[in-house]
Order: structure tokens, then sequence, then C-alpha cells
């Protein structure tokens, strides 16, 4: 029993001890600025051409999130349902900030997509930062 309480009070302080890693996930949020400032670069309509950076994004985001478990260990495979709902909300927030660009970018207004990219990069910030506090609390009740 008292094993038992010894490892918990171990997981307990591995888990306090475990910083946010604030600019790795700001990284997240420059990726996703950039993606849906890339809607500017385009000319939605009948001869539209999506973006060619989705395959570079992906392989930064592959980069950010080995960097992460590199640097403080969270593995984010198991991360729980919290976790799993900011990245959800993530990828649709972008798609949704990524469609209203488009719609900015056919009505001639190109600088507004600044805008969009702000808010992206702010919403991914703040979702990357819930999920990864989500992982740290399963790291703590594993």
């Amino acid at each position: 029993m008292h094993a038992l309480q010894g490892l918990s009070a171990d997981r307990d302080r591995l888990a306090a001890g475990v910083r946010v890693p604030w600019l790795l996930l700001a990284g997240f949020g420059a990726v996703a600025a950039w993606w849906v400032g890339a809607a500017a670069g385009t000319s939605p309509g009948e001869n539209y051409e999506p973006s060619a950076i989705g395959g570079l994004v992906l392989a930064i985001v592959v980069v950010i999130i080995y960097l992460i478990q590199r640097e403080t260990g969270v593995r984010f495979r198991s991360m729980g349902l919290q976790a799993g709902l900011a990245l959800v909300g993530i990828v649709v927030g972008c798609l949704v900030l990524f469609s209203i660009s488009l719609g900015l970018v056919s009505f001639g207004l190109h600088w507004a997509v600044i805008l969009t990219s702000i808010t992206a990069f702010a919403l991914t910030t703040w979702l990357a930062s819930v999920a990864y506090r989500s992982a740290v609390q399963k790291l703590r009740r594993a």
C-alpha cells in the first residue's frame, strides 16, 4: 500500500514539474495562421486551385509534436476526451477560418485575411494548450 502511495506521489510530482512549452504550442498557432493566410494567394471561384502547402503544414506539425514529446516526455497517443475535443476544435476552427478567408478574397478583401490568420493563431495556440494540459492531467491519473 505504501508503495502505491509513493508511485502516486511520484506521478503527481512529475506532472507538476512539466512546464507548458508555449513556444512550441505557438508554433502550432503559427502553422495554422500560415495555412489560413494562404487563402490570400488563391483565386476562389470556378478556377480555384487549392494551395500546395498542405503537405508541408502536416510535416511541420509532426516535427512540433516530436519536439514537444522530446522536451517534455508527454505522449499524445492517449490524451483523453478533452484533448481530443480540443484537436477537433482546431481542425474545424481552421477549416471555418480558411473558408471565411476564401470568401473575403472572393470579395477582393485580401487584406482582411490578416484578421482570420490572427484568429487562427490565437484559437490554435489556446486549444493546443488545452490539449497539452489534458495530456498532462492524464499522465497524473495514469
